[in-house]
């Protein structure tokens, strides 16, 4: 058996940055001093006329970044997840989100796989942060090909985008062939008893889970959902008509995130058992990352348990 190819989803970010600077000229990307940890060092090495470091001074950042976009040029701002949705929350809601500006924020280092630098750092409430902002869209890629695919898909959206990537690097699940669309979630195992819905580096645990169930007799079906919001409703509803129990998967907290939004549209369009895995409203610590989601539970043999459960739930 080969080595498994990886790579961490900040990565894809700047290898995305770089190669729609070679396409476009129409936007610029702006940081606040960490280009060399969210990768957007890339893309300021390649086109250092098009790129601005802000310093550390998120709230000014999306402030200047809403006041570029009202001349219509487009404007992609990065910073770690903490800061970027959680520091400058009112100007992304007030100045990018109220006026529906074309401005992409690509927020890094999210969740508890920040490892390291700790409950500060780990961001576990961005994506709730940013699904209670009208119109917002949401995406959180599971691997390289799908982030760098997202990064293209979000420059054609008209209005703002947060996106989420992570720190630790994480298997390749997609290959190039891949068709990513904002809006759409993808069946990658079918199933006909339970449905896990992962989105991000859950994604690779939940098709390990489905193994694990698989070797016990129970037929999972799993879900990539990389757009939070809009949500794909109608893949939910279906999972949920077809396999009568759903588990959603997330590095985030259980409060407002992907399994709120899940249980959201079946509770009333199709009610059947939903249970939430993700973090349960704590925060972080310092460690290893690895080691941190075996702590907080996030990982494949904690996703057959919860699927397993939803199975009684159901009889």
């Amino acid at each position: 058996m080969g080595e498994v190819k990886t790579a961490a989803t900040r990565a894809s970010f700047g290898k995305a940055l770089v190669q729609l600077g070679e396409k476009r000229n129409d936007f610029i990307v702006m940081d606040a001093d960490l280009a060399a940890a969210t990768q957007t060092g890339m893309f300021k090495k390649a086109f250092p006329e098009r790129f601005y470091d802000c310093g550390i001074a998120e709230q000014n950042m999306i402030s200047i970044a809403a006041g570029i976009a009202t001349t219509g040029r487009k404007v992609i701002v990065s910073s770690f997840a903490m800061f970027a949705a959680g520091r400058a929350f009112e100007q992304i809601r007030n100045s990018v989100g109220y006026p529906n500006l074309n401005v992409i924020i690509g927020a890094t280092h999210a969740g508890i796989s920040v490892g390291e630098d700790g409950a500060t750092h780990q961001c576990c409430e961005d994506i709730a942060l940013m699904r209670t902002i009208p119109g917002m869209t949401i995406i959180n890629p599971a691997d390289e090909t799908e982030a760098i695919k997202a990064v293209h898909a979000a420059m054609e959206v008209d209005g703002p985008v947060y996106m989420r990537f992570g720190r630790l690097a994480v298997p390749f699940i997609f290959d190039e062939d891949y068709d990513f669309k904002i809006g759409k979630g993808v069946e990658l195992r079918n199933g006909d008893d339970v449905t896990i819905i992962a989105t991000g580096l859950m994604v690779n645990e939940a098709l390990q889970a489905h193994d694990i169930l698989k070797e016990q007799g129970i037929s999972a079906r799993v879900i990539n959902i990389a757009t939070i919001k809009p949500l794909d409703e109608e893949i939910v509803i279906k999972a949920a008509k077809e396999t009568g129990a759903i588990v959603t998967a997330e590095e985030h907290t259980v409060i407002g995130g992907l399994g709120s939004a899940v249980a959201d549209v079946v509770c009333e369009n199709c009610p059947v058992p939903v249970i939430k895995l993700g973090v349960y409203d704590v925060y972080g610590h310092s460690g290893p990352a690895p080691k941190l989601l075996d702590e907080f539970g996030l990982r494949a043999k904690d996703i057959a348990e919860k699927a397993k459960k939803a199975l009684e739930l159901k009889k």
